[in-house]
């Protein structure tokens, strides 16, 4: 009888929660099952995870394959790496060694998700303060377009009065090769 760890769906529409159970390959995602090995909550922040080790390392020693999803959740947890390291003969001294690093890693991975999340909120709540400051009523009548130079008397500079003519001149100018041959 092939055996799987998988999730088995429980919870309400919309609220899903989820057992990690061991069970025959053959049955139906939430029908019966050999055991209970934990349960997983995607709904909380962050998502709740609790998973009997003793009887994980059990069901993996005796043939029974993760699926994707519970493989995840074992790496989550440390189980994978436990379980890696064990099939890898490393003595108890090595492994816990190596445990602790893997959560040195996981805390660090923590602080920068957090320290991420709380540069969002920043972002987040600086994007309405900005709206506030803007105006959002717009006049009903165009305003007079603002003039360049700030004296009232001056005149405008010659290049910038230039500029404008000049492409009225090329647009207005036909181009010689239009003009017929025998005229």
């Amino acid at each position: 009888m092939p055996v799987k760890l998988r999730l088995t769906r429980m919870g309400k529409k919309k609220q899903p929660f989820y057992r990690i159970v061991a069970a025959d390959s053959r049955t139906r995602r939430d029908g019966k099952y050999l055991e209970k090995i934990g349960h997983y909550n995607p709904l909380t922040d962050p998502a709740d995870i609790v998973i009997n080790e003793e009887r994980a390392f059990y069901w993996l020693k005796n043939g029974a394959i993760p699926t994707d999803t519970v493989r995840s959740l074992f790496s989550r947890k440390g189980i994978m790496l436990k379980w890696h390291l064990m099939r890898a003969g490393y003595d108890q001294a090595r492994m816990e060694e190596e445990i602790k690093k893997w959560e040195l890693l996981q805390l660090e991975k923590r602080k920068r998700a957090e320290a991420l999340a709380a540069q969002r909120l920043k972002k987040q709540e600086a994007k309405p303060a900005e709206a506030e400051q803007m105006p959002t009523e717009r006049p009903s009548q165009p305003s007079e377009a603002p003039v360049a130079n700030s004296a009232p008397d001056a005149e405008p500079s010659s290049a910038a009065s230039a500029q404008p003519e000049e492409a009225v001149a090329q647009e207005n100018k036909q181009p010689e090769s239009d003009a017929p041959a025998n005229a």
